[in-house]
């Protein structure tokens, strides 16, 4: 599905390079529950953006779906970027002049799919994570929760690959936190969905099948061995 090999990333300040990835290696297979934890600074943010092809790493290859992306231009990433990627942030990301049935169907309006059937699609996704009741709803008329759900709808719509989610948990109060993880885990279990976590936050990286830590640019995994 997705493997990282031997990535660093270097970043030139003046005269200065900053090491910010060495020697990342990462498989993430069909069907993974992964969590990557790391305090501020660690590097974290930047192995996100490149595993969701928003930046290239300085060397090191990576693959997703067996496509090194490395000899991609723009237009191919961006692209295979929206075929292959589900994005989930922090903040929603959702557009505040669009209802929520609206802000799903979006990553469809991007590949050309038909209003009509971009409607349906986003209105059974809509249902799917519980808010079918508020398709017509502005983001405004949302609670935390149910923007963050709109946001996974909107993660799903297209049938990506893999589903990155940045801190997904990060604005929300614990007991809704919880109950996006769950729906998360549901989604993984039941339909098989690849989920990336980034988090810094134990209680969200502990629910994840697969655990890794990145510190200082190192990424290793630390999946609990079961007794």
């Amino acid at each position: 599905m997705l493997e990282l090999v031997d990535i660093e990333k270097t970043f030139v300040l003046g005269s200065v390079e900053i090491e910010v990835l060495r020697k990342i290696n990462l498989e993430v297979r069909q069907g993974d529950l992964l969590s990557i934890m790391g305090p501020s600074g660690s590097g974290k943010s930047t192995l996100m953006n490149i595993l969701g092809l928003l930046d290239l790493p300085t060397t090191g290859k990576y693959l997703l779906k067996q496509r090194d992306v490395s000899s991609m231009n723009d237009d191919e990433l961006s692209l295979f970027r929206n075929q292959q990627i589900g994005f989930i942030f922090q903040s929603f990301n959702l557009m505040p002049q669009l209802t929520a049935l609206e802000n799903v169907g979006v990553p469809l309006a991007y590949r050309g799919i038909a209003p009509n059937e971009a409607r349906q699609r986003a209105r059974a996704l809509l249902e799917k994570v519980g808010l079918g009741e508020r398709a017509d709803h502005m983001p405004s008329r949302l609670s935390g929760g149910q923007k963050q759900r709109v946001a996974i709808a909107r993660a799903l719509v297209g049938a990506p690959g893999v589903i990155l989610a940045d801190e997904p948990t990060g604005a929300l109060d614990s007991a809704t936190a919880q109950e996006v993880m769950e729906l998360l885990i549901q989604l993984n279990e039941n339909d098989h969905i690849t989920i990336v976590i980034i988090t810094h936050d134990s209680r969200v990286a502990s629910q994840c099948a697969r655990q890794t830590y990145i510190s200082d640019g190192v990424l290793r995994e630390t999946t609990p061995v079961e007794a």
